[in-house]
């Protein structure tokens, strides 16, 4: 029996932009998903971050709070997810380590957020022999660039910029890497570091299909695009 896998792009809730978790459930319904992923950086924690912050960003507190608000949301519409560890994810546990503070003395990533039991959070995951990570070489074609390191299919998050599927062929063996996109509200100050890039944020979502042969990105209609000035 054929499995068909729905990816989720980086969210960085509570900044994920007004939509998107509709879209990515009405399109996930639409290719009759059997499982979901999360490919990371499902919260932001932007006031957690090494680099500078911009005024008027929520503190701590605040935003967690807001993040949590955000991801019961998703709880709601995707009862089972496995989610990708990403860079943003792991801030609390990165600025422990900075500080010394053992991990064991932490709380799980699902306490943390208070996930559902249906929820889970891993490095990565390889089902059908496709690699699911977060963190991967940016860039276009960044994903099959892993791909054709560890010589499976990858779909990787991480890259708001450019999303898409590329394939590779050998005389053994054929397979893709997938950029997944986005889901953030580029408009929203957290963002705010991107303002002179001249590459914005693509805002889609994955599908894997025939059980890890097949990988299509869905964009986001987003109507005109609109470049924040």
């Amino acid at each position: 029996m054929s499995r068909t896998i729905g990816i989720i792009g980086d969210t960085h809730e509570p900044y994920c932009k007004d939509g998107y978790l509709e879209f990515c459930l009405e399109t996930f319904n639409t290719f009759s998903v059997d499982e979901v992923i999360h490919i990371g950086d499902e919260v932001d924690n932007a006031a957690l971050s090494y680099h500078e912050k911009q005024t008027g960003m929520a503190g701590a507190d605040t935003e967690m709070e807001q993040a949590m608000s955000a991801m019961k949301k998703w709880y709601k519409a995707f009862p089972e997810v496995k989610v990708c560890v990403g860079n943003h994810s792991a801030l609390p546990f990165r600025k422990a380590t900075t500080a010394g503070i053992p991990a064991r003395m932490m709380k799980s990533y699902e306490d943390m957020w208070e996930a559902p039991k249906g929820w889970q959070w891993a490095l990565d995951y390889s089902i059908d022999n496709v690699l699911y990570t977060h963190v991967i070489p940016s860039g276009i074609g960044g994903a099959l660039k892993h791909a054709m390191k560890v010589r499976q299919s990858v779909v990787g998050g991480h890259c708001h910029a450019f999303s898409g599927v590329n394939y590779s062929a050998s005389y053994r063996d054929i397979i893709f890497g997938m950029n997944v996109g986005c889901g953030v509200d580029n408009e929203h100050m957290a963002f705010a570091y991107g303002k002179q890039f001249p590459n914005k944020p693509v805002l889609s979502c994955g599908i894997v299909a025939d059980n890890g042969k097949t990988g299509l990105v869905v964009p986001m209609d987003l109507g005109n695009k609109i470049i924040v000035k």
